[in-house]
């Protein structure tokens, strides 16, 4: 049963996905969620839109926004010149978690990789999130290499 609706992010959108990332983060950060017009959310909310292999998406519930996701589709030459989906961004209004709605938006970005020809559907989750990652683990994903990351700001 299909419960969510899916749409492009906009503008208007900024501020509550700014929220929802500071709220859910379990590392410091430098967002701004006051500040959702402010110019780089915007610089980069226009990159997604011009780039067609970017997808920033609001998962709506009975007309509200609960949730968001960010699809990347990445060419590659291994596995003979396959596609991947990298997901990132995803993020549920805490009122709303725990009801099958993560679980309903993993799955529709999972179709949206199917749709685009990805062989590989991939994600990383920071390692303090436990909670994620046995709800990524039910839904499929395997635990198969170690990220790492550096921060050039």
């Amino acid at each position: 049963m299909t419960r969510l609706t899916y749409r492009d992010a906009t503008a208007a959108d900024l501020g509550f996905i700014v929220s929802l990332i500071v709220e859910d983060s379990v590392v410091p950060t430098n967002d701004e969620p006051d500040r959702p017009d402010h110019p780089r959310y915007l610089a980069a909310l226009e990159a997604i839109e011009r780039d067609p292999n970017q997808r920033i998406v609001i998962a709506d519930y009975e007309g509200q926004p609960v949730g968001t996701v960010q699809l990347t589709f990445i060419p590659g030459i291994n596995r003979l010149g396959e596609w991947r989906c990298l997901v990132e961004a995803v993020h549920i209004v805490p009122t709303h978690r725990n009801l099958g709605l993560g679980g309903e938006m993993i799955g529709w970005a999972i179709e949206q990789a199917k749709a685009r020809g990805c062989g590989l559907v991939q994600l990383t989750s920071n390692k303090k999130r436990v909670d994620a990652h046995r709800f990524y683990e039910r839904l499929g994903f395997k635990k198969s290499h170690e990220g790492f990351k550096l921060s050039l700001s």
